[in-house]
């Protein structure tokens, strides 16, 4: 298929902006967009985005769990991933609209707890890895 002319839905920055992502998480995200078929669908497993971009597979891990946080990105399987709907980009505005409609409303970039909900997500995140922990130093 030739990738000609693609349509984004929306202009996604500003609240991509206002999730105030760690760095190495806008690098993966720009980099899964740029290389994402029509429709956000994205076959790229971590160690190759970390050698396109020249940082460590960890970095890219902890980027790419920070996008999923987000709701930015899905991770499908090993290697597959898929930009939120209002990211990617289609072959028409038709399908682009198919896309949006379709989607969960709590993954919709314009939903006015978006932000919120990523911040929470990743204090969730952070609380768990610590009971995590405390239970380790427990057990030893």
């Amino acid at each position: 298929m030739s990738r000609g002319m693609l349509f984004a839905p929306v202009n996604a920055e500003g609240v991509v902006a206002a999730l105030d992502l760690p760095g190495p998480a806008y690098r993966v995200l720009l980099t899964l967009r740029s290389r994402s078929e029509p429709g956000g669908r994205v076959e790229m497993g971590q160690n190759q985005i970390a050698v396109l971009l020249g940082l460590s597979r960890p970095s890219v891990t902890s980027g790419l769990r920070e996008l999923i946080l987000a709701r930015l990105v899905k991770k499908q399987r090993n290697g597959v991933y898929r930009l939120n709907a209002m990211l990617a980009s289609y072959e028409t505005p038709a399908d682009a609209r198919a896309a949006i409609d379709a989607m969960d409303p709590a993954d919709r970039l314009d939903d006015p707890h978006f932000v919120a909900r990523y911040h929470q997500a990743g204090q969730d995140y952070r609380d768990q890895l610590a009971r995590d922990r405390r239970k380790k130093l427990h057990v030893a």
